[in-house]
């Protein structure tokens, strides 16, 4: 195990390296720059903050120094935007907030979709499965952006039962990590039907149950942990997407996390900004990935790495 985790491990930073790579080329080739203003700087200006900035060397040159820094050093640079700060500091004062988001998106996912799958699995071809379903359908058809103002217009503007925006108070978490975890409750709950659909026709189900043993141990002690691998399996990524996915979200709401920060630097082109924030959460989806695929091999004694 240990040596399967390590060569994952590298593997991980090689791909991050090119994502670093193709990031960084992409980021220089689009259009503007991040000292560009609606009136032009003088050019002795611009040329001493070009120099400050090391932006005035070839661009091969910059590139093997920015990723110098960020894989040697773990440091993502200045932010161009706010010189008196850089992104480390911006990252380490959002990512809890969006964190705190994501985890409580992912939870409302895992509680709605694990419940919605598991009773139509259990109830097939019965209305609770076809509602449960229809459920899901809509849940994947909607965007969270699209969700999100529906919930303020109805449960903050209209009945007035939770607040708009904000993040000050427990109340100010539910309709985005509602509207963030919509979409994804709607995917575990195809995924935990479909699972547990499998499971139940195995042998060994059969056997529990021409043993007598109740129904609900036969779901609780055996069904579940083999129905619910397929949702392991998705959670990994979607925990990482849950929070890079609520960079719309925290905007709508008006989250102080990540999101701000980093639609701000694509606004503002502010190069170390957003590409600290993107290897940021390119790093998080390949931790992920790893922890699940660990997490796999106690679900499913099957499974063996070498």
């Amino acid at each position: 195990m240990l040596s399967y985790i390590l060569r994952r491990l590298v593997g991980s930073v090689i791909v991050l390296y090119i994502i670093v790579t193709f990031a960084f080329f992409m980021i220089r080739i689009a259009p503007g720059g991040p000292f560009d203003q609606e009136r032009a700087l003088p050019p002795d200006i611009l040329k001493n903050i070009e120099k400050k900035y090391h932006m005035d060397e070839p661009l091969w040159k910059q590139y093997l120094s920015y990723t110098k820094n960020v894989f040697f050093h773990l440091d993502l640079g200045p932010s161009y935007k706010y010189p008196s700060r850089d992104v480390n500091e911006f990252i380490a004062d959002g990512f809890p907030v969006t964190l705190t988001l994501g985890f409580y998106a992912l939870l409302v996912a895992i509680m709605i979709g694990v419940g919605m799958g598991l009773t139509a699995a259990l109830r097939q071809n019965t209305r609770w499965d076809y509602t449960a379903m229809a459920f899901a359908m809509i849940g994947v058809s909607i965007p969270g952006f699209v969700l999100a103002p529906i919930l303020q217009l109805v449960f903050s503007i209209g009945l007035q039962w939770l607040p708009v925006a904000g993040w000050d108070s427990w109340k100010q978490v539910i309709l985005p990590a509602f509207a963030l975890g919509a979409a994804y409750a709607a995917a575990i709950a195809r995924l935990t039907r479909g699972g547990m659909l499998e499971i139940v026709r195995q042998d060994y189900i059969r056997t529990a149950r021409a043993k007598g043993l109740p129904e609900k141990l036969i779901v609780l002690r055996h069904m579940i942990k083999g129905g619910l691998l397929p949702v392991v399996s998705y959670l990994g990524p979607a925990a990482a997407f849950l929070l890079s996915g609520s960079l719309v979200i925290e905007k709508i709401f008006d989250i102080p996390g990540l999101g701000r920060h980093f639609i701000n630097s694509a606004l503002n082109r502010d190069y170390t900004m957003t590409l600290g924030m993107a290897i940021f959460f390119s790093a998080m989806i390949l931790v992920f990935n790893i922890v699940v695929d660990v997490l796999y091999t106690y679900l499913d004694p099957r499974v063996k790495y070498d």
